[in-house]
């Protein structure tokens, strides 16, 4: 059989109000602020033990052209053991990346032992998170997409980030302090999570000893052959994740030592980074649009459809697919709730066929040669709130 069959249409009968997404302000002098730095406290940081520039934590501005900017901030935290900053490969390279991507991005250069103990450059991060939410209208980012992405000390940062924050003082004299400091999402590369792994008492808990079900969604990168922060941190920090009932996804690749940032010259190992894109896309963290709850059912020749997956694919790139799986019990019947259903927009929908019945369950007959594709010739239109939509393809 032939796995692609689309395109067809039979019927697609959907609410006819579609109310398109309004595009984030940008402002016009927005790309003044690329390339620049600014110290998170200009009247000097608080706890500072001199004058020195590494005393005066500060973010460099790094904007994705105009026409490719989707609003999401990333605060970039480079690595280093809490000694030094690997700012090129985990700071500008990262980076430059995301603004490829249509991502600002915003280096972190927070302070550093031993002059400073490890409380402070935590302040520094969570000072950062205010600092980008406050100017959000400035660099052109909603405020409500400010993310952190850190390598190694600074995936540390990132993840202590997450699971300590407040909602900022309303009351303070300075705006800043007024600005929320939980990160919207965190990506901790190969983070340090659990001071007991290294083999020797620290007095201090894991992070993972602090996840709760507010702690932001996340997305973890390790490698199986780490001998400097062995995969268990990422492991013990997803499982508290996953306990909490926060989305998570985890990949531990099986080759890489530490401390290999975007790993260029690593085939497989770069591959985090499209898989970092395609998680942020289907999180819904590349817009600022609503997801919509959608339901109804699908035929396939008339019958319903016996197991396969029903797939919202978004017109614009920055809006997340939408998938509902159906299998036997199902008959033809989806739901997607608003928090796992597409944004407001224009969708193909594609219909993937994997089964067409067990005549007879426990023999192991085989009901079709492969998966089958069918695809609707016109495309759909998703509206604000609550969609009933009924799918009817045909394989003819």
């Amino acid at each position: 059989m032939n796995n692609d069959r689309g395109p067809f249409l039979i019927a697609a009968l959907a609410a006819a109000l579609f109310v398109s997404s309004s595009v984030l302000g940008f402002p016009a002098d927005v790309a003044r602020h690329h390339d620049q730095a600014y110290l998170l406290w200009p009247g000097g940081a608080p706890e500072a033990a001199g004058s020195e520039d590494v005393d005066q934590p500060q973010l460099t501005v790094h904007l994705p052209d105009r026409a490719d900017a989707n609003g999401t901030a990333v605060i970039v935290t480079p690595g280093g053991g809490f000694r030094i900053l690997a700012s090129d490969h985990e700071g500008l390279q990262v980076a430059r990346w995301l603004n490829r991507h249509g991502i600002a991005a915003f280096v972190l250069r927070y302070r550093l032992g031993p002059r400073y103990e490890r409380e402070v450059p935590l302040g520094d991060a969570q000072r950062a998170v205010r600092y980008v939410r406050h100017r959000a209208a400035d660099f052109g980012v909603s405020p409500s997409r400010v993310g952190m992405l850190g390598f190694s000390a600074g995936g540390n940062l990132t993840a202590a980030a997450g699971t300590s924050f407040d909602p900022g003082d309303p009351a303070a004299e300075d705006p800043v302090e007024r600005q929320s400091n939980r990160p919207d999402f965190l990506v901790p590369i190969y983070p340090v999570i659990a001071p007991d792994l290294f083999g020797r008492e620290t007095g201090r808990k894991g992070l993972e000893t602090a996840v709760t079900s507010e702690t932001p969604p996340t997305f973890l990168v390790h490698t199986h052959q780490d001998g400097s922060v062995v995969p268990e941190h990422s492991i013990r920090f997803y499982q508290a994740l996953h306990r909490a009932g926060v989305p998570a996804e985890l990949h531990v690749f099986a080759h890489g030592p530490h401390g290999t940032g975007m790993a260029p010259g690593d085939p497989e190992l770069s591959q985090w980074q499209p898989l970092l894109l395609r998680w942020l896309r289907r999180s819904a963290l590349l817009t600022d649009l609503e997801r919509a709850a959608v339901s109804g059912q699908v035929t396939v020749d008339g019958k319903p459809l016996y197991w396969g997956w029903l797939t919202f694919v978004p017109e614009d790139e920055s809006l997340p697919t939408a998938v509902a799986y159906l299998d036997w019990h199902d008959q033809g019947a989806y739901e997607l709730p608003a928090g796992a259903g597409p944004c407001p927009g224009r969708y193909q929908v594609e219909v993937h066929r994997v089964a067409t019945d067990f005549s007879a369950q426990q023999s192991g007959a085989y009901s079709m040669d492969d998966s089958e594709r069918l695809v609707l010739s016109e495309k759909i239109e998703i509206q604000p709130s609550t969609n009933a939509i009924r799918m009817a393809v045909t394989s003819r």
